[in-house]
């Protein structure tokens, strides 16, 4: 089997080499890959990457489910044969993806100036920490750090109980899709220069951009904002509830959405009340209301409330596991799981991407590759002979 790229045409026609580890810039590529990009990973060969296993084995669910449609070569690039190799690949490509710290694609010649002096047109995407500039540059970036100085963990968490991070690694994530956005953004804007550019996401930035009202709160209004649990923090009732089986969300933050809500659990007196009628006057007695609610909805299950709720014009849903999640015939309906087969884990299923285009969807095609199994493949592509690539491979240049 010689992969070359997805099933999806949107973006065939490009080529990407991903430099990329950990999660922030598998998931920028991964995203390229699936819309049918030809993606080249490029890793160390076995043994001489001191971050080799970091995220575990090569064939835990986090690798199989990042590194899907991605073919796989290895290079060495602190030799310089590796790089020359690298240098070929680069004059054919359209985008280069690292996340390397901001010094080390210096030190390895595969900077934006360098990149550029061999092909124009490349697009170069880096993701760092903190920035390839500025005072915290040469910091390693790592989710949690991100998520605790981007404000995140300072929002997270019931009031009072101290800082709380996120149960996904959303800095890492966010920062792959801004980082994505960015790269198509280049190529766009490249039909009509001509020329690529130097493309930069981080960390920290991209979990401030995330926070995005609760940072706009503070950078308009001036308000620090705290902690409010699962409640939401300006609108009520909007947060969750406790059911005779378990907990579920309710967004009626909307005055019709509320008085909907209190005609269904034939609370006449909550409607009604002159102070509720605006969601001021509900926010200053939250708690009294929730307790009220809550001793209504405890009468009941949370099936019994989702489907009542919803059919009341009350936005309203389950708190599921994830097994719950895929089990759910709506996220059945919307595909949000792809079937796979690998070679030794047999029959997997991955994430799939949560957009859909009309015409070109995005596919998902293979499992990872074996750390450089397309190292002949595209070596030869290259024009390199047979006996050539067993001497890169005795040199340990591959």
């Amino acid at each position: 089997m010689n992969p070359r790229s997805s099933d999806s045409s949107a973006l065939k026609r490009f080529k990407v080499l991903d430099l990329t580890r950990a999660r922030s810039g598998p998931t920028c590529v991964r995203t390229l890959a699936d819309f049918g990009a030809e993606v080249i990973r490029i890793e160390s060969p076995a043994g001489l990457d001191p971050n080799e296993g970091a995220m575990g084995d090569r064939e835990t669910f986090d690798m199989l489910n990042l590194h899907r449609n991605k073919r796989s070569i290895t290079l060495n690039l602190k030799e310089p044969e590796a790089r020359e190799i690298f240098y070929k690949l680069a004059a054919q490509a359209d985008v280069v993806v690292e996340n390397y710290r901001p010094d080390v694609k210096f030190r390895l010649g595969i900077d934006y100036d360098t990149l550029a002096a061999i092909n124009p047109r490349i697009v170069l995407a880096s993701i760092s920490g903190f920035g390839e500039d500025g005072p915290y540059r040469k910091r390693p970036g790592f989710d949690q750090i991100a998520q605790g100085m981007g404000g995140m963990m300072s929002v997270t968490g019931l009031p009072g109980q101290g800082p709380v991070r996120a149960g996904i690694a959303i800095s890492d994530s966010g920062t792959g899709m801004y980082a994505a956005i960015g790269i198509l953004i280049a190529l766009l804007e490249r039909e009509t220069s001509g020329r690529g550019q130097w493309v930069q996401a981080n960390l920290l930035q991209s979990m401030i951009s995330l926070c995005d009202f609760q940072a706009a709160r503070y950078l308009i209004d001036g308000d620090i904002p705290a902690a409010t649990g699962n409640d939401h923090p300006f609108s009520t009732p909007m947060g969750t509830f406790q059911s005779s089986n378990g907990h579920f969300n309710i967004g009626a933050s909307g005055t019709k959405q509320y008085r909907s809500l209190c005609e269904v659990l034939n609370r006449l007196d909550l409607r009604d009340e002159p102070r509720y009628q605006q969601n001021p006057g509900r926010l200053q007695d939250r708690a009294f209301l929730n307790a009220e609610l809550n001793q209504g909805f405890a009468t009941n299950t949370t099936e019994h409330w989702v489907q009542l709720l919803n059919d009341a014009g009350v936005p309203c849903g389950p708190i599921y596991n994830m097994q719950q999640v895929f089990d759910d015939p709506q996220v059945q309906h919307l595909h949000a799981a792809v079937d796979l087969q690998h070679p030794r884990r047999g029959d997997i299923r991955v994430v799939a991407q949560p957009f859909k285009l009309s015409r070109t969807p995005s596919s998902v095609k293979f499992t990872q590759r074996d750390l450089g199994e397309d190292n002949d493949d595209i070596l030869g592509e290259l024009g390199y002979s047979s006996d050539t690539i067993a001497q890169f491979k005795l040199k340990k240049v591959i």
